[in-house]
């Protein structure tokens, strides 16, 4: 499973038009899932993604989660994040969760989620989605589980 953070001043999500998610202040998440994930993988970049500390304390240092700033927490699915990149001039996805394994694991991660974060906010799984965010420094980092 893999997770791109983005730390964000704002972020949306866009369907057909409509805006379906959206946060202020937080972490944008781009998930990814691989064919061999399962829920305790979700639960590890869970963890992971709520407690990284890429926020600043009071002296301007990286050193604060998102649970520690009362942030809010943006996740969109990103089938393309699995791409294996390596060979050539097209990407291969063979590593890639089916749509119905990544689905349950994203909608499971989602709910995981809302358990431990007050503003939790989501695209639509396999949907055309327009995104857009502010990212603040910019800071983005890859995790990976």
């Amino acid at each position: 499973m893999k997770g791109l953070i983005q730390r964000v001043t704002s972020a949306s999500v866009v369907v057909a038009g409509e805006t379906v998610g959206s946060i202020e202040r937080g972490i944008l998440l781009l998930l990814g899932v691989e064919k061999d994930d399962d829920c305790a993988r979700a639960d590890k970049l869970l963890h992971k993604v709520i407690n990284y500390r890429i926020f600043e304390d009071d002296q301007g240092k990286m050193n604060r989660s998102l649970l520690d700033v009362g942030g809010g927490l943006l996740v969109v699915s990103q089938f393309t994040l699995v791409a294996d990149t390596a060979k050539g001039m097209r990407p291969s996805f063979s590593s890639g969760a089916s749509p119905q394994l990544g689905n349950e694991l994203y909608q499971y991660f989602v709910a995981q989620a809302r358990h431990k974060v007050a503003d939790v906010a989501t695209g639509r799984f396999g949907a055309d989605m327009k995104v857009s965010l502010t990212n603040d420094g910019p800071v983005t980092f890859m995790l990976e589980v």
